[in-house]
């Protein structure tokens, strides 16, 4: 079964093992895997409330042998049990019964999983997988493939539940009997929940994976989660950003990057500060639909910094003119304008890939850089030439991950130590924009 997270699966698929173990004829033991052992734990404490409701109703003798079982086995009393086993697939080895492999996506080798967990079926039972899917390369999804698209050799009944196909069979007003009335939840209808869920997902790939039954191909992705997820500040920690007064403080060196946008696009300033080798983002700034003139008013801000040793701006059409104001303010020692052709692109953006595959940067856990990240897709022209794109959204066009990538650029330039001199702005008569 391929299933969407969170719509009560384990919960009745433990209810239905449980109903199975009640049955006078049942012989056989059952066998579920889980992905790690607190979820065995909280899987077989599942089966024991199903079995103290299904208790009254099931003939004695086949009731469950004791109200305390062992952490990890239910025995009932016509000398069979429920078992749940940890990930490891050699706990598989030697057992016979019916298998059930929990998030089977999930486990560290699903394909060793399998293969161990599929001969102990030989006497009897039946084999059940169940998972949300994990990349379009794991094992469980070439067993889906194999299923739809090469006739289904392994004779497997194939079972598919979306988010959508679980509120089109009621799931939401059950959700809502476990709610509190003061829950926003609890006033949703399906099409509010659906796109409640949906936006507090990290990007689109990541929904359609995990709750639409879509495996994310990473292979299509220049930056897959895989890169992306170690290198982001816990989900909970705020104390990654500093107010410029902060910065001013530290003797660390800073470089920033700066996407220039104005009507369609976002202005992003993404600021990092350099610590033992590791460039640490501490602010992200990103205004739309802001005239230049309080563009210019931000960075002057950020160049208040007196150890801000470089900044690269996207000079390319519209940052041309600002690019050449700021040189010609703070000087081509701080200052240094990025023509976005194809092949610095390519640069800038190898360059981020490089960053987040040694570890050597950090950035906050938040939505919409995440997604501009994953949005970026490399692409071969007929011609033989890498080109990045991505679609053009409210969000902007991947404009933090430029920013980021102009930023990294900044860090990795020779840079010397200057003395730091504010130079007052002229009479804003004479600077105004011919854009």
């Amino acid at each position: 079964m391929e299933k969407s997270r969170q719509i009560g699966l384990s919960w009745v698929t433990a209810f239905k093992l449980v109903h199975q173990h009640t049955k006078e004829s049942q012989r056989l033991d059952s066998w579920v895997s889980s992905t790690d052992a607190i979820q065995a734990r909280l899987f077989l404490e599942d089966c024991r409330k199903w079995s103290e409701y299904v208790n009254p109703l099931a003939n004695s003798s086949c009731a469950p042998h004791s109200k305390r079982p062992s952490s990890l086995n239910l025995p009932f009393t016509n000398k069979t049990s429920i078992h749940c086993l940890s990930s490891n697939p050699n706990a598989q080895a030697g057992k016979r019964g019916s298998r059930i492999l929990d998030e089977f996506a999930l486990h560290p080798d699903p394909h060793t999983l399998y293969s161990i967990a599929y001969p102990g079926i030989t006497w009897g039972g039946q084999l059940e997988i169940i998972s949300t899917h994990r990349g379009a390369h794991n094992f469980f999804n070439q067993l889906i493939q194999e299923i739809v698209h090469s006739g289904n050799p392994k004779k497997i009944s194939h079972h598919r539940v979306t988010l959508q196909t679980a509120l089109d069979q009621g799931f939401l007003l059950k959700l809502k009997n476990r709610l509190s009335p003061l829950d926003p939840r609890y006033s949703m209808d399906d099409a509010t929940y659906f796109d409640f869920i949906r936006n507090g997902c990290p990007d689109h790939e990541s929904f359609m994976q995990e709750y639409m039954c879509e495996p994310l191909d990473e292979s299509s992705l220049f930056l897959p989660p895989s890169l992306i997820d170690p290198c982001q500040y816990p989900s909970q920690s705020t104390s990654w950003e500093y107010s410029f007064s902060q910065a001013a403080r530290s003797n660390n060196d800073f470089f920033l990057g700066l996407d220039i946008g104005r009507d369609h696009d976002l202005t992003v300033f993404c600021l990092l500060e350099n610590i033992n080798d590791v460039l640490f983002t501490r602010q992200l700034t990103c205004l739309q639909n802001t005239p230049f003139h309080s563009q210019e008013e931000v960075l002057d801000n950020f160049l208040s910094i007196p150890n801000l040793r470089r900044i690269c701006i996207d000079q390319t059409g519209l940052g041309r003119q600002f690019t050449e104001r700021a040189i010609n303010r703070y000087g081509q020692s701080r200052i240094q304008g990025i023509n976005f052709t194809n092949t610095v692109k390519e640069s800038l953006a190898f360059s981020l890939r490089s960053a987040l595959e040694n570890l050597s940067i950090r950035f906050p856990c938040e939505k919409l850089l995440r997604a501009d990240l994953t949005a970026i897709k490399r692409k071969t022209t007929l011609s033989g030439n890498i080109r990045f794109a991505c679609d053009r959204g409210k969000n902007g066009h991947a404009d933090r991950f430029w920013a980021l990538s102009l930023a990294i650029h900044a860090a990795q330039q020779p840079t010397s130590s200057h003395h730091f001199i504010s130079i007052p702005k002229p009479s804003r008569s004479h600077a105004g924009f011919s854009f």
